[in-house]
């Protein structure tokens, strides 16, 4: 069996709703997000996934991510650590796209990084560490975490730049696989959040 990582991203929070960079600022789930918590758990305690028995199970130590990981039914098994929390935006914490691009036109979080915050390549080395460890064995591995770490994560399984996450956006609690096609790094699954559509 080839290694492959499935990818949940934290449900909807205050801040994800009104579009705020949330970087390392430390939120709870709205009730919307709780319940599509609920809701990925069930799909991932149904067949195919059959509640992933034996995976090895990651979260980020940052409330959203961590509560998601426990709604979802795998706080038990999970693991916290650090190179899956989401990128330090600095002085842009907080703030929506229409705020920074008044303070900086044409900036691009995926081209210019976050002043006082990380860089490019600071997210992609951590993205790098969670591939590598994913990739150490054939396995399956679960990660929950956040929206810019994961596109980072899955910019990278590819072979990308870490730039190529502009173009792979996420929803909240949505369900992501990296796998293998033709021997190739490929995503057989990507922003699924159909276990919230009933």
């Amino acid at each position: 069996m080839a290694p492959r990582i499935l990818l949940a991203r934290h449900g909807q929070t205050e801040w994800s709703l009104l579009g705020r960079h949330t970087g390392r600022t430390d939120i709870p789930l709205l009730e919307e997000g709780r319940r599509g918590a609920k809701l990925l758990g069930e799909r991932l305690h149904r067949a195919p996934w059959s509640g992933l028995e034996g995976v090895e199970i990651r979260t980020s130590p940052l409330l959203r991510a961590s509560e998601t990981c426990a709604l979802a039914g795998f706080g038990e098994r999970a693991q916290t650590w650090d190179p899956l929390m989401e990128w330090d935006y600095g002085a842009y914490e907080g703030l929506t796209p229409a705020e920074i691009q008044e303070l900086r036109p044409g900036w691009l979080l995926w081209s210019d990084g976050a002043p006082e915050g990380e860089t490019l390549a600071d997210v992609s080395a951590r993205a790098d560490e969670v591939v590598e460890w994913a990739r150490s064995a054939d396995r399956v591995v679960l990660v929950f975490a956040h929206g810019h770490i994961l596109r980072s994560i899955g910019a990278r399984w590819l072979g990308e730049h870490i730039s190529f996450g502009a173009r792979i956006r996420l929803d909240p609690t949505s369900l992501s696989v990296l796998g293998w096609a033709y021997g190739k790094p490929a995503i057989e699954r990507w922003n699924d959040t159909g276990h919230q559509e009933g």
